[in-house]
């Protein structure tokens, strides 16, 4: 009897000490990955990462226009984090911007094209964490009626103009108290021809953009100064995915690992940081 009682009670302990074997293997890896959800990586290709962009793409964000280049921040970002994944193949895929925008299912992995995350857009698709913290700035002619501006008030009286849907277009309208109505632009591209053509006094951008356009392609033109932040309230860059993506956590974990190795920070300072001290106006 005594015998009986002893191998059934072995028999329970070998049940409960497999039992527990099976749970950590099922949630729990080196990195974290099956826990997550990431092991299958729920790409929408087996193996790909399929990645969208604008249908023109400019430096410092990507060069020559080819994002296949890992050459710019953006295009060399979405690479590190690929191999953070552990994915061979990047599939590249064109978008308009405000096409991306649109809520519903999506026939890529996620959208890179200097997304800011709002509420707003937030309602619609998913963002990935930000991957960079943007200000603002305008640029104007070195002997224009903007080129003595120390304030936002100094604005009041000028004509400015960003490309339409773009948070710069947003901050003009929401911070800046002017005059005129500013003039919304199909793209970056129109707004840069408009201000050469003199439509506009000054053009709103990201300060990486606006560097490379005053560097290189308007050099004329000159950064005025970094507009203060709208409410105090940083400004960030994500990768825009549908609503609901499991991939989302995924990128973010590779997201975390690349900030904490530096490897972004290397990536900004190679493409983004640039052109010395700019002053900022002053609300």
């Amino acid at each position: 009897m005594k015998l009986t009682k002893l191998l059934a009670l072995l028999f329970a302990f070998a049940l409960v000490v497999a039992a527990c074997g099976d749970d950590d293997t099922a949630t729990t890896t080196d990195d974290g990955a099956a826990a997550a959800g990431c092991e299958p990586l729920p790409t929408k290709t087996d193996g790909v990462l399929t990645v969208a962009t604008g249908e023109v793409v400019f430096p410092p964000w990507m060069i020559d226009d080819d994002p296949t280049s890992e050459q710019g921040f953006e295009s060399a970002l979405v690479y590190a984090v690929a191999a953070e994944l552990g994915v061979d193949t990047v599939d590249w895929v064109r978008t308009g911007f405000d096409e991306a925008i649109a809520p519903g299912e999506k026939s890529y992995d996620f959208n890179i094209q200097q997304y800011s995350i709002t509420s707003d857009r937030d309602e619609v698709v998913d963002f990935s964490d930000g991957y960079y913290v943007v200000e603002q700035v305008i640029i104007g002619a070195a002997d224009g009626s903007v080129a003595g501006a120390t304030s936002i008030a100094d604005l009041a009286d000028v004509q400015l103009g960003a490309a339409i849907a773009s948070t710069s277009l947003d901050y003009i309208e929401s911070e800046i108290d002017s005059s005129s109505v500013p003039l919304a632009f199909d793209d970056n591209a129109a707004a840069k021809s408009a201000f050469e053509a003199g439509q506009v006094d000054g053009i709103v951008f990201d300060r990486p953009t606006a560097y490379y356009i005053t560097s290189v392609e308007i050099p004329e033109a000159s950064i005025i100064g970094v507009l203060p932040r709208a409410g105090g309230a940083t400004e960030e860059l994500g990768m825009l995915f549908e609503e609901g993506s499991p991939l989302v956590e995924c990128v973010n974990e590779a997201l975390t690992t690349l900030r904490d190795n530096g490897t972004i920070e290397g990536l900004e300072d190679e493409w983004l940081n640039e052109g010395g001290a700019i002053p900022t106006l002053t609300n």
